[in-house]
């Protein structure tokens, strides 16, 4: 079972206080690794950090200055061997209906942080040789989302990012990774679906598998690239969407 362990491994997960991001804390702290959540809502995140032995960092990924004191803190607790850049931001609304005033905040939340979050803490991966980045992205990016133009946008920047990160750091054992959900149950997609009760049941038909997906399904396959046998798998964009995505 060695292969399979993070242990001894520190991981740091954006957006970890729940949905999706709150999944990849627990698989990868059963899997053995230390996990900082960092979340702009900190009394979440602490509460995530309590029931896998964590660490709780609070950050506003919109906010430079928030983003900085953040990476000071965890710099300073020795880095990160595993980023899962996780958190995102989106408004559902028709691309010429969107107010450009409010793209800025969604850029930097979806794409700014995760670059500068990755220039911060690759440098500790070369050095040692060895680290996992994992970018949360989503299908929409890859196929289109009606309502998502901005963010869809957004995260399809993360597949540039990943795939040059991975060329410029294979030689120092460091691997780069895009993982797309599809059509998950969290409470951002039960907000949306609030608004439209009819969302939930045309987007179900447009689904091979004929459901949504679950949080957990997605924690899994995010620990496995982030763990040892995921080794030899970088540069690359993979969905997790019940067969939205079959390319």
């Amino acid at each position: 079972m060695a292969d399979r362990t993070l242990t001894g491994k520190r991981a740091l997960v954006t957006g970890g206080a729940s949905g999706i991001g709150e999944a990849i804390v627990a698989e990868l702290a059963g899997l053995g690794a230390s996990v900082v959540i960092a979340d702009r809502d900190f009394a979440g995140a602490k509460r995530v950090a309590g029931d896998c032995r964590g660490e709780a960092v609070e950050v506003d990924l919109g906010d430079d200055d928030s983003v900085e004191a953040a990476l000071t803190a965890v710099l300073d607790g020795g880095g990160v061997d595993i980023l899962i850049n996780n958190a995102g931001v989106s408004v559902v609304e028709h691309f010429l209906d969107s107010d450009p005033a409010g793209w800025d905040r969604m850029w930097r939340i979806n794409l700014r942080a995760p670059m500068r979050l990755t220039q911060a803490f690759l440098p500790g991966m070369m050095e040692g040789e060895w680290g996992r980045l994992i970018y949360i992205s989503t299908d929409g990016a890859r196929a289109g989302a009606g309502g998502e133009s901005i963010y869809a946008a957004c995260k399809a920047g993360l597949f540039g990012l990943a795939k040059t990160v991975a060329r410029e750091a294979a030689k120092y054992g460091v691997t780069s990774n895009v993982v797309c959900p599809g059509l998950v149950d969290t409470p951002m997609l039960r907000k949306h679906a609030e608004r439209n009760p009819n969302l939930m049941s045309a987007l179900v038909k447009s689904i091979p598998l004929r459901r949504p997906g679950t949080a957990d399904e997605v924690a899994a396959y995010v620990g496995f690239l982030a763990g040892p046998r995921a080794g030899y798998v970088t540069g690359q964009t993979l969905s997790v969407s019940g067969g939205v995505t079959m390319a």
